[in-house]
């Protein structure tokens, strides 16, 4: 009895209807809830202090609240050992902040929380011209990478179109961007050097799974030239179907136990890393296995029919 396979070509529409709808949700909560932004991308000021015992945000707020005029947020932190306790003050969109200001905002610490041995634990400023170019750089990096996606694939595939290949793959890999933006923008997480090494790590994983489909699409085509396109791709990913949801389901499991190391311990490094590199990893395995190959059966229909005429 013939295995029974699932149509990808078939099923296709109904996949790019539900990342339409997820994009259209993610767009209206980043209108409503805004864009959270690291100093590194927008600029302002970073004044971490370490303690003792147990310090509330609100408490933190209440107490420097005549200090600081401008607004900011306040982040809890604990090093993995759990030895270390700091509490974040973050001003973004801010040129800096005084020495004066911050010597008021440490005496008002100490004065409120005598029990908990507040003490400075580091400070750093960005202005918005540098952070602007910080931010145009690593928008640069993505783009480049983005390049090399396209060639990469043009180049290794141009027996069975590889351009076509390359456009599709990258259209697969922006998908997969969004989704993690919007996660950011759900969870209330920063965008910031963390979500460019996502970006980054994201392409890298999900162009390996599209790899793997197109290039079984290239020897099912030499093996079974009788096959018509759609079949040939259906196959084929069908195909590396196991391998690839093996190999997500590993990763995805890894970076679920970083987040909870990073929710456990309350470190907002790991957490801007994990939570949004989890649904990356998810989603790359959708994007390659149901958006990259049946979109390239699209595709190249569309310029058969070209060439026909």
């Amino acid at each position: 009895m013939a295995k029974k396979m699932i149509d990808f070509n078939k099923n296709f529409k109904k996949i790019v209807i539900v990342y339409l709808a997820i994009f259209l949700v993610g767009v209206v909560l980043a209108l409503v809830l805004g864009v959270k932004l690291d100093i590194n991308f927008k600029g302002g000021a970073r004044i971490t202090y370490a303690y003792t015992g147990e310090v509330a945000e609100k408490d933190v707020q209440s107490a420097l609240g005549d200090v600081i005029k401008e607004k900011y947020t306040v982040t809890k932190s604990t090093s993995i050992a759990g030895d270390t306790k700091t509490i974040s003050l973050n001003l973004v969109g801010n040129k800096g902040i005084s020495t004066k200001v911050q010597e008021d905002i440490t005496k008002k610490l100490t004065e409120k929380f005598k029990d908990n041995k507040i003490e400075l634990y580091d400070s750093n400023s960005v202005s918005p011209t540098i952070a602007g170019s910080f931010f145009l750089k690593s928008l640069v990096a993505v783009v480049i990478a983005a390049a090399f996606v396209v060639l990469y694939v043009g180049v290794r595939f141009r027996k069975i179109g590889g351009v076509s290949a390359g456009m599709t793959a990258l259209v697969a890999l922006v998908f997969d961007v969004l989704i993690t933006f919007f996660v950011c923008v759900f969870f209330r997480l920063q965008i910031d050097s963390n979500y460019i090494a996502v970006v980054l790590t994201i392409l890298g994983y999900s162009l390996n799974d599209t790899i793997v489909t197109f290039d079984r699409v290239r020897e099912n085509r030499k093996l079974y030239p009788e096959d018509d396109l759609a079949e040939s791709v259906n196959k084929s990913i069908n195909m590396t179907l196991i391998r690839n949801v093996i190999t997500s389901v590993t990763t995805f499991v890894a970076v679920l136990t970083v987040v909870g190391v990073a929710e456990i311990f309350g470190l907002t490094t790991l957490r801007t890393f994990g939570i949004p590199m989890a649904f990356g990893i998810v989603s790359g395995s959708i994007s390659s296995l149901c958006i990259a190959g049946p979109l390239w059966v699209i595709w190249q229909n569309k310029k058969s029919k070209k060439k026909a005429r």
